[in-house]
């Protein structure tokens, strides 16, 4: 693997991190070893985000021995924000959304990467794509994330089976376009990043991934589901009002 900073890097992984003290060293080991075997240049911008425990030591520490990880400390709460922070300090061509859990083994990013995957501009890690397998997930999860996904088709966002999933690749030019004018700060970022991008007619592509379900996940069920709710009405408000013109950056 090699770490040009001259060069825009093939990958950049971007973890925001909220509490992730306990999970990251893990992951991060994890996503060394596998870079250490790929042949093209990556970074891993890891976002925290008002953690209250050792994050951002954690990341620093590992950091020293491996400069391709970027850390950005301090962003205020909010998963859409901060995703949206580290989708636009990551320099990659492709720019992969990764939850700290990795219930998705990292090894599977090659799907999301050319020679696999080329000629797109959004690809959703979907548990629901033809070919795509759950593991250990409770019945009663699943059932809610699908009454939740039939609610974002019904509102929001057609034609797909998972916008939920923590696991997404942007090419940088999409990325930076749809990040650039996104405003939302809560979990609901997902659909309102593809709800733009449907509008503005980006090609956008669900991959089937094999999914471990963590009961460690940070994800309320109700609390969550009912935000996501309220957020989607938000996302058409803010369409119709001409708020995804331009950028809330500049």
């Amino acid at each position: 693997m090699q770490f040009d900073n001259a060069e825009r890097p093939l990958l950049s992984i971007v973890m925001p991190a909220l509490n992730e003290a306990n999970r990251l060293p893990a992951s991060l080991e994890k996503i060394d070893a596998f870079l250490k075997h790929q042949p093209y240049s990556a970074e891993v911008v890891v976002i925290e985000n008002g953690s209250t425990d050792d994050t951002v030591n954690v990341v620093r520490k590992f950091a020293q021995d491996h400069p391709y990880v970027r850390l950005f400390a301090g962003e205020p709460r909010g998963k859409g924000r901060a995703v949206r922070r580290g989708m636009l300090e990551a320099r990659g061509e492709y720019r992969f959304i990764c939850d700290v859990d990795l219930s998705m083994p990292i090894e599977e990013v090659a799907n999301f990467l050319p020679p696999k995957l080329t000629n797109y501009d959004v690809a959703i890690g979907s548990r629901e794509a033809p070919g795509a397998r759950r593991y250990n997930e409770p019945r009663y999860r699943h059932l809610m994330g699908r009454i939740n996904n039939f609610l974002v088709k019904l509102i929001a966002v057609r034609g797909f089976e998972d916008t939920q999933c923590g696991f997404k690749s942007f090419h940088y030019k999409a990325a930076e376009d749809l990040f650039g004018v996104s405003r939302i700060n809560g979990i609901g970022f997902d659909v309102e990043c593809m709800y733009i991008a449907q509008k503005r007619g980006y090609n956008i592509v669900e991959i089937p991934i094999n999914w471990y379900y963590n009961d460690d996940s940070k994800m309320r069920l109700v609390q969550d589901s009912l935000a996501i709710i309220d957020e989607m009405f938000t996302i058409r408000r803010n369409w119709r009002n001409g708020l995804y013109k331009q950028s809330i950056q500049t």
